[in-house]
């Protein structure tokens, strides 16, 4: 086994393949497991918290983190490209187990955009028990990151996603308070991905099956029609799409400026949170309609590109 020293402030650790069970045809649910799992924690509700997944190469081999120290990330990007594998961003769907007996589930996407597959999707399509990766992820007691769910005070939240980010709102929702109102919207290729999600009763989900619809459309519909507006398609210009787009209550890829001392009040979505996440350039679209079109404030929204169509994604 291929682990990190424990002296790093995250867990970088070689983990097994445990269990694999596909849960529609979209989706493949992935069990993974490793002693050094026992560390695995975060202060509070996961949400969507993410963690990175270090895929093998080409060659079917992975990277040794043997003896890692804080700067494995330099040393791995050292490796020639062909031989040091893939690293993707997954979110931590399920926490099963204890102790050395921790597994940390998965939810893969088995494909995007109707045909197109990254190195994520095409390993999960040819998992087995037994197979390995490299994971890192948060060690319990020390600041990780990679939570972007953060309503405060909001009374009213909306969730909204392709298949993508189903896994994160997923695991939103769970988290939830039983009081929490509001609506999710999820995106996915085809009704079998219609999935039964725990959630508080006071929170609306919405499946949105494409069934061969263009990708994107049904979501920026049905978020139009939520605020009560005309149910018009008008996608942003492909030169304005960042494919990076990454905008929270507190940061903005773009380098917007943003006041954390602000409060939002005298609006009529002064109680609103809304977190979206997908295609960049459908993001992009939901985030002018709420931000340019509704006025929403910056502080009540995280807008999340995770991919961009026709761009390979990036780590």
């Amino acid at each position: 086994m291929s682990t990190a020293t424990q002296e790093l402030p995250l867990i970088l650790t070689e983990v097994e393949v445990t269990a694999v069970e596909l849960i529609s045809p979209t989706f493949v649910r992935i069990e993974l497991a490793s002693p050094a799992l026992a560390d695995f924690g975060v202060d509070g509700s996961l949400f969507d918290q993410r963690l990175k997944v270090v895929l093998p190469n080409d060659a079917g081999r992975l990277a040794s983190f043997e003896g890692a120290d804080e700067s494995w990330f330099a040393t791995w990007m050292d490796i020639p490209a062909d031989e040091r594998g893939h690293m993707r961003t997954y979110t931590v769907r399920d926490v099963r187990g204890e102790g050395a007996d921790t597994r940390l589930v998965v939810d893969f996407v088995l494909h995007l955009a109707e045909g197109a597959t990254g190195p994520g999707s095409a390993w999960a399509a040819k998992a087995q028990v037994g197979d390995r990766l490299v994971i890192l992820a948060p060690r319990r007691g020390v600041p990780f990151g990679g939570i972007e769910f953060d309503p405060g005070t909001a009374r009213n939240l909306l969730l909204v996603g392709d298949e993508t980010a189903v896994p994160a709102i997923a695991s939103i929702l769970e988290d939830l308070p039983s009081t929490a109102i509001g609506t999710a919207v999820l995106e996915v290729p085809v009704a079998a991905d219609v999935q039964e999600l725990v959630h508080p009763e006071g929170v609306e989900v919405v499946w949105l099956p494409r069934d061969g619809a263009p990708h994107g459309e049904k979501q920026i519909v049905a978020v139009r029609e939520h605020f009560g507006l005309a149910p018009t398609l008008d996608l942003v210009d492909d030169l304005t799409v960042d494919p990076d787009l990454w905008e929270t209550p507190t940061y903005s890829s773009s380098g917007e400026a943003l006041d954390d001392d602000a409060v939002v009040v005298g609006h009529d979505l002064a109680g609103l949170y809304a977190w979206i996440a997908g295609e960049s350039k459908v993001v992009t679209t939901l985030r002018r309609v709420l931000v340019k079109e509704l006025e929403v404030d910056r502080h009540q929204v995280a807008f999340m590109g995770y991919w961009r169509h026709g761009v390979a994604m990036r780590s």
